[in-house]
């Protein structure tokens, strides 16, 4: 393959498909499994420069971007170029990554970006890597001339990705003092260091701190300095502009017109924040007591659950169903499938269409019956630790409270209003897309019931922080958003509506940022009112993981229901629960309340 070049002789970047070759933990990092070392093979494709990099995807992925990872040495290997690349163990899209085996196929943008220029002749040169960052100097410094440089790599713990290095100087710093100096770069290198060796242009990669700590001390010595950036990319080759950086020239593209600036012409701006920190680590020493365990219940409208994860109604049954699966007495509330005073056959013709980040749903509040629900499901529901939650929903105001007359003469602990969903011709959503109808239905049912009343709203209302106030002030004692959004699929076949009822309800992950931006919204009207006046809202919508948990919490939900992630993974709600344990000891968080809200 002819590599294609721009009018400056540029090599141009292309997609292809790589082989791997290798896939192993670096040994010498710690934690031990932080970082990998990637081998793949790539044929007919340019052969990359120091400081580029690649966008790196997985054919398997269940990611939608590719990661950018620098090069960390590349040579030519028949008619392709064998490709390595350390990599931190982090994300979803990382740990794919790590988790590739020999002849895995791997999809590869690249090379992109500019590269480390090389030094001129008599020039004293300095090269710092700190952290994953020593990958791309450490590929550039083995393509000099040895004992022509020195080097500097700075790590929290343990020492990586040297070995390719003959530097005529080489210092390792390390936060614990695993190896080498005690402490952060700084323990080594400062600007009279720079001045005292006479070194005249410094190369460098790693954490922003630390770019803008060398871009300092730079300054002061009076040397040239190229530093190596990062920003989170979505195309890789300056179309998007999502990867800008502020220079004194204008904003930059990092995919671009680097990864590789001249050092004196960033502007590094201090964190905004601040990291969050609990009640229960300890200030003097920064850590947090190895028998620390955080209290994870919650309480919602007088309700105690034992932590804040719910199954949400329509996705769980009535708790049995997954008994064989996991231990579901670990869940924190159980709401029922939707209830209506009759019982209902829900809709013909398909039901489910899956997306490639959801589902799409037309089930039609299929249930038994209240009053079915009341002699069978419910004695099982109430024998189990969660607390049980009854969805509640109807055709008319009078089926809605007629069904919550007999629900109030049982044990349930509270009720699940349902003016929500979109999947049925008479009731549901037609009740919840107007504050007037919504509070209506809301009153009706309030005044035949002691139990504690939580609404559960529409996404699709043109004004949802009207409808919550709405119900708020027709006797709402919570609130619990979003139900599904409307959605649709066609059949390529037929060229017709897959769903009889043409529109159906769609959810999973793709939701899930729409869903914690109206949670927020919410939370925030709410908080505007005294604080007597406030009622708790519950999030759902696209949860799947901890991380999906945490953020509700932190936008202000009093707790969360987890949904389709059930159907991809029966154990998400565990997971969620013990990563929600694990987060909380982590940042010594005593209980949600330390950090429930902060994001407001």
């Amino acid at each position: 393959m002819k590599q294609l070049t721009d009018c400056k002789g540029n090599v141009l970047p292309v997609f292809g498909e790589g082989r791997v070759t290798y896939c192993s933990i670096e040994s010498g990092a710690a934690p031990q499994g932080s970082i990998w070392l990637l081998k793949v093979l790539m044929n007919n494709c340019p052969e990359p420069v120091a400081g580029q990099f690649y966008l790196l995807r997985s054919v398997k992925s269940g990611v939608l971007l590719g990661r950018p990872i620098s090069i960390y040495m590349a040579k030519k290997c028949g008619n392709g170029v064998e490709l390595q690349f350390l990599i931190l163990r982090k994300g979803k899209g990382t740990q794919e990554l790590c988790a590739l085996e020999q002849n895995d196929k791997i999809e590869l943008t690249g090379p992109l970006g500019n590269s480390f220029p090389l030094p001129e002749k008599n020039e004293k040169i300095c090269i710092v890597g700190g952290g994953i960052g020593v990958a791309p100097v450490a590929g550039f410094a083995s393509t000099l001339t040895e004992k022509s440089y020195d080097f500097f790599a700075s790590f929290k713990s343990g020492s990586y990705g040297l070995e390719y290095i003959k530097p005529a100087n080489l210092t390792i710093t390390t936060d614990d003092g695993s190896v080498g100096v005690h402490g952060m770069l700084p323990a080594a290198l400062t600007a009279q260091t720079l001045k005292d060796n006479g070194y005249t242009t410094l190369y460098a990669c790693g954490p922003t701190p630390m770019l803008a700590y060398l871009q300092k001390i730079c300054i002061e010595a009076g040397i040239k300095s190229y530093l190596s950036m990062e920003n989170r990319m979505a195309c890789g080759v300056g179309a998007c502009l999502g990867c800008t950086i502020t220079t004194t020239e204008g904003n930059k593209r990092c995919c671009k017109d680097g990864p590789v600036f001249k050092g004196e012409i960033l502007q590094f701006e201090p964190p905004k924040f601040k990291p969050v920190f609990g009640s229960g680590r300890d200030s003097s020493t920064g850590s947090v007591p190895e028998n620390f365990e955080p209290d994870l219940s919650v309480e919602v409208a007088g309700v105690k659950f034992a932590n804040p994860v719910i199954a949400a109604s329509g996705t769980f049954g009535y708790g049995s169903e997954y008994s064989s699966i996991f231990d579901v007495n670990a869940l924190g509330g159980i709401c029922s499938k939707g209830l209506t005073l009759n019982a209902r056959t829900g809709n013909t013709g398909c039901r489910l269409v899956e997306t490639p980040s959801g589902l799409i749903n037309s089930i039609g509040l299929e249930n038994p019956g209240i009053e079915h629900f009341i002699a069978h499901e419910l004695p099982s529901m109430l024998k189990l630790k969660p607390v049980t939650i009854a969805n509640l929903s109807g055709s008319s105001i009078e089926t809605y409270v007629e069904g919550a007359k007999l629900l109030d003469s049982t044990s349930v602990p509270m009720i699940e209003l349902n003016i929500s969903c979109p999947n049925v011709k008479a009731g549901g959503m037609g009740f919840g897309m107007a504050p007037e109808t919504a509070a209506n239905v809301t009153k009706a049912v309030r005044e035949v019931t002691k139990k504690p009343l939580m609404v559960k709203l529409t996404p699709n209302a043109p004004d949802l922080i009207g409808i919550a106030m709405a119900v708020r002030e027709a006797g709402a004692d919570a609130l619990s958003l979003v139900n599904t959004f409307q959605a649709m699929s066609i059949d390529l076949n037929t060229g017709r509506p897959v769903f009889d009822n043409i529109r159906a309800g769609f959810s999973g992950p793709a939701v899930k940022p729409i869903a914690l931006r109206m949670v927020y919204d919410v939370v925030q009207a709410m908080n505007k009112l005294p604080e007597s006046e406030r009622i708790p809202v519950v999030g759902l919508g696209g949860i799947s993981s901890a991380q999906d948990a945490v953020e509700f919490l932190m936008a202000g939900a009093a707790a969360i229901q987890v949904g389709t992630a059930t159907f991809a993974n029966p154990n998400a709600m565990i997971q969620i629960v013990s990563g929600l344990r694990d987060y909380m000891k982590q940042k010594g968080f005593k209980s949600i309340s330390e950090f429930r809200g902060i994001a407001q």
